[in-house]
């Protein structure tokens, strides 16, 4: 499994809980929000490093350099953060209905 990958998941962990403990009403508890953010993680990571994504050139060279250590964290925390919100929002609003 790539590194970098790796890192993603376990940023898009941290990130998941992290949006989860700053935005209350969407918290999908500590399960909830590590599933998510490993998921979020992952496909942000994926989205940046696609070609022509904005991390294509720190993704695509396969080392573990500080950059893309630095890239695969950013990426991996703000993609979990971002499916946590928007799972725990559209959880949200069904459990209104």
């Amino acid at each position: 499994m790539d590194m970098n990958l790796i890192i993603q998941l376990i940023a898009g962990a941290l990130g998941g809980n992290a949006a989860g403990a700053l935005l209350k009403n969407l918290n999908l508890g500590t399960l909830g929000n590590s599933i998510v953010g490993i998921l979020g993680g992952g496909l942000g990571g994926q989205i940046l490093a696609a070609p022509g994504g904005a991390g294509a050139t720190v993704a695509s060279t396969g080392s573990t350099d500080i950059g893309s250590i630095i890239g695969s964290i950013a990426s991996g925390g703000v993609g979990g953060g971002v499916l946590m919100a928007i799972i725990g929002a559209i959880k949200t609003a069904l459990a209104k209905r």
